[in-house]
């Protein structure tokens, strides 16, 4: 592990992707110290999200890149601006927003109005590169604010959130994204309430986390379809009423009417796939919800005409990372998890972070749901 070796340059390691669809290789890198609101955070833990292989395998970031975007630690040190949070404390790191835009000021962060740059762009700071590899060459090292996959990572005080000791801090780190978009679709974007129903279209970390926000909030009966057998025993053994089997059940939008008591008055759609789309919108009641988390390939169409909708009166709501303020939703997340009420450690699956690579094909296999790299 690394460890601060002067006031230059903190000692660390780092794994780098270098090529598109390549390998992710750890490396000895060198951090800037933070200045200004940066926080430096050794890192205790960190999950593996979809997003992070579709970013190795093509989505335009700028390479060579550090990935990694669901990170917890403990906070070394603070740039001179930071007054939230100390060194010490231990925090999770999530999403990266501007902070001063329309949304943020309205509380609403995940439409922050530089969403994809911030985040995506990776950009480093204007007086240079924040991670110098052993060559002298920069790495772009701020991928969600954060590119947490090594030993530490230079966030922002605005992306990071403190959390109380008596919480396992190697497993948090999937709160400041995937999980947190899941349970916060259904918690905040559909704004389920007791009693009220609710159709998951995919089982992975994101619907699982979907259906774990629902059950906490009181919603139910919660049905969940995913094709993986092992994914539909655990959805059950989660609180799922019913679990489908999206190949093998002849008439799915019945069979999801006929356990519902007719049809759900929300659905969410965690593929992209326009005929998935179709089946939510098919099996939701009139003036429902269908919430949207999929990443769709670049030419899909909404699967109904605009009369469809109209006659139906289903509203479509498209959801960036569970419409979550983190510095709110987080610690809210992890007061469920005390309260026994929101297990998401039944989702994750631990990896030394040597074996990232091994990770990331769990991730892409389905072997795991949630892999999560410990330090």
């Amino acid at each position: 592990m690394g460890s601060i070796q002067d006031s230059l340059f903190i000692r660390a390691r780092a794994a780098v992707l270098r090529t598109v669809g390549g390998p992710l290789e750890i490396e000895n890198v060198r951090i800037s110290p933070p200045k200004g609101d940066e926080v430096l955070v050794r890192m205790v833990g960190v999950g593996v999200c979809h997003t992070d292989v579709v970013c190795r395998d093509g989505f335009p970031v700028p390479l060579p890149i550090v990935l990694g975007h669901e990170g917890s630690g403990i906070v070394e040190a603070v740039g001179e601006r930071v007054t939230k949070v100390k060194p010490g404390q231990r925090v999770v790191l999530s999403f990266n927003s501007c902070g001063h835009c329309a949304s943020c000021c309205e509380d609403h962060p995940a439409t922050c109005h530089q969403m994809l740059p911030l985040n995506f762009g990776a950009a480093q700071r204007v007086d240079g590169g924040t991670v110098i590899d052993a060559s002298g060459e920069a790495v772009q090292s701020l991928f969600f604010g954060q590119s947490s996959f090594g030993t530490y990572a230079l966030a922002r005080e605005v992306n990071t959130v403190p959390v109380p000791d008596a919480v396992p801090l190697e497993i948090l780190g999937p709160l400041g994204c995937g999980i947190q978009t899941g349970a916060g679709a259904a918690i905040n974007s559909l704004a389920l309430k007791p009693g009220q129903s609710l159709a998951i279209f995919g089982g992975g970390s994101v619907g699982l986390s979907a259906l774990l926000g629902a059950l906490a909030v009181g919603a139910g009966p919660v049905v969940v379809i995913e094709p993986n057998e092992r994914r539909r025993a655990l959805a059950l053994d989660l609180g799922a009423s019913h679990a489908f089997d999206p190949f093998n059940t002849e008439d799915l939008v019945a069979s999801i009417k006929a356990a519902t008591g007719g049809g759900v008055t929300h659905s969410l759609d965690s593929t992209g796939l326009p005929p998935v789309i179709a089946n939510a919108i098919n099996c939701t009641l009139p003036g429902g919800t269908v919430g949207l988390l999929g990443v769709p390939s670049p030419e899909a169409a909404v699967p109904v005409t605009l009369l469809d909708l109209l006659v139906k009166s289903v509203t479509l709501r498209p959801i960036t990372e569970g419409d979550a303020n983190p510095q709110e939703f987080i610690p809210r997340m992890v007061q469920l998890y005390r309260d026994g009420k929101f297990p998401f450690d039944k989702l994750i699956t631990t990896y030394r972070f040597d074996d990232i690579n091994q990770a990331f094909k769990a991730t892409e296999t389905g072997e795991a749901i949630k892999p999560v790299l410990v330090f």
